[in-house]
């Protein structure tokens, strides 16, 4: 049988979900989350998840993969994804990955490089500090046990400092010794990716028209029943963009307009690591999605033609 995985990949809000559910019902597949936040099942309106009704066409893994709360690695990520996909062609069916996370991506086609286990104590010590001292204190603390590790990551990046320190506190080693290590790929599959692109300008139109659709449709009521349910440090630690707007305005930190436009800038900041990300990190058939709206079936059919040449 022919072991087939397609990878529709690009920036945020560049249709991805739209052209997968048209994919996958094209060739007989299933949609697998390739998405950061997506993956939590509580999450909707502010990730771009496909709706209930969406998810009914055709079927979809791993869009309920975590709790609000668990911790996501590209790791766990990848052996979820990796057994999704057996699973998948052992039923014939063609596995559709559709998601933005150039990392998850990476983590099950290359593979990561071998690190220790987690040590859940002195990760909720790092998350701990993080918390009372500020990203500022930790990246430094990073700069004094692991500078070169340092030099790579963002102050802010949350996820990646506190997993270095982890690294570095644990093991002995730095970052750059564990990646030395040959990668361990956990999935075996031809891979046909492809990358969905579109101009700036028309890529920041759909960012803006996706956001006032979020919030109009109900994000802030979404984000108001996760604060009652108790999920507001959840929450606040992934750091998700609208998410963490919507907490601002419930808080009375920002206004609605503020709110808005900060999730907007965000989101264009975002696209605009992804797209370089990309360009330089994974080999992608380019399609231009410009006139989606426009000539979406065809779009979808040159593409579920391209799979069987």
């Amino acid at each position: 049988m022919r072991r087939t995985l397609v990878a529709l990949v690009g920036a945020t809000a560049s249709g991805k979900t739209a052209v997968g559910e048209r994919v996958a019902a094209l060739v007989r597949g299933a949609v697998v989350c390739a998405d950061a936040r997506q993956v939590f099942r509580e999450l909707e309106l502010g990730t771009g998840k496909p709706t209930p009704a969406e998810r009914a066409r055709v079927p979809h893994r791993l869009f309920d993969l975590l709790a609000l709360g668990e911790r996501a690695t590209a790791g766990r990520w990848a052996r979820a994804a990796a057994d999704a996909c057996e699973q998948l062609f052992a039923d014939g069916i063609t596995p559709v990955l559709v998601g933005g996370s150039g990392l998850y991506l990476s983590a099950l086609q290359r593979g990561l490089h071998p690190e220790p286990p987690q040590d859940a104590a002195l990760r909720a010590r790092l998350e701990h500090d993080w918390s009372a001292l500020g990203a500022e204190a930790m990246h430094r603390k990073l700069a004094e046990l692991d500078p070169h590790a340092a030099g790579t990551l963002r102050v802010r990046d949350r996820q990646r400092v506190l997993r270095a320190l982890e690294l570095v506190t644990a093991g002995g080693r730095p970052l750059a010794s564990w990646r030395e290590r040959p990668r361990e790929a956990p999935l075996a599959a031809e891979w046909r990716t492809f990358q969905l692109t579109c101009p700036p300008a028309t890529l920041a139109e759909r960012i803006a028209a996706r956001t006032q659709a979020m919030w109009e449709q109900g994000l802030l009521d979404e984000v108001r029943g996760l604060v009652a349910a108790g999920k507001a440090h959840a929450l606040e630690r992934l750091a998700a963009i609208g998410y963490d707007e919507a907490l601002g305005v419930l808080e009375g930190r920002l206004s609605g307009d503020a709110a808005r436009e900060r999730t907007n800038q965000r989101t264009r900041q975002l696209a605009k690591r992804q797209r370089t990300w990309f360009r330089h990190q994974i080999a992608a058939e380019p399609v231009d999605v410009s006139q989606w709206e426009a000539d979406g079936e065809a779009i979808a059919e040159r593409i579920a033609r391209s799979l069987a040449s």
